[in-house]
């Protein structure tokens, strides 16, 4: 089946300039849905989105399940790279999804839990409370999300774990100038 040739190129002449109208070879092939047809995409998504929340809870736990487990394999092996490897992508997945799934304050958390394994300069040195309070803070915020007043308290807990966070990589980092900048940088996780 041969194909139509496009149409030609039109000039047309003024006085000071000229206008080139090239040919549209898609007006072919456009559909022309009438104004009661229309499909609205954002709304389809939205409705679709409405109908998963009630699994936000659920990825979230799971998530957080999976954050544990790293913390484990390293208290069972130690830093090992894929453990260290594990650890921060388990928190960073959370850092990203959380806000999304209603979870912002898991987020911050994760998102101080991540700073330090990305700064510290030997994870072996950092006190193991540390991360284990982060991690606990990320269970409990998911798993008591749901109950009265527990926002404001998450939130508290999340901005006090990143203070003592960046305390303890700021003192790591005192010889690496080259950190204490990335350290002292403000957090690109969305606020509540």
């Amino acid at each position: 089946m041969a194909k139509e040739k496009p149409g030609t190129l039109q000039i047309k002449s003024f006085g000071d300039h000229h206008v080139i109208t090239q040919p549209n070879p898609l007006r072919r092939v456009l559909l022309r849905v009438p104004e009661s047809d229309l499909d609205d995409p954002v709304g389809r998504a939205e409705k679709a989105l409405a109908g998963l929340s009630g699994e936000f809870k659920n990825w979230m736990a799971i998530e957080a399940d999976r954050l544990s487990a790293a913390h484990a394999a390293i208290l069972r092996d130690g830093f090992t790279d894929d453990n260290r490897d594990e650890l921060f992508r388990a928190a960073h997945d959370i850092k990203g999804d959380a806000a999304t799934f209603g979870f912002p304050s898991a987020a911050a958390a994760a998102d101080s839990l991540c700073r330090i394994v990305e700064h510290a300069p030997d994870l072996d040195l950092v006190p193991a409370d540390l991360i284990r309070h982060h991690i606990n803070a990320i269970q409990a915020i998911v798993r008591e999300r749901t109950k009265l007043d527990t926002a404001a308290t998450a939130s508290t807990l999340s901005r006090q774990l990143r203070g003592i966070a960046d305390q303890f990589l700021l003192q790591a980092n005192r010889d690496r100038p080259e950190h204490l900048e990335a350290i002292m940088a403000p957090s690109i996780v969305p606020a509540e």
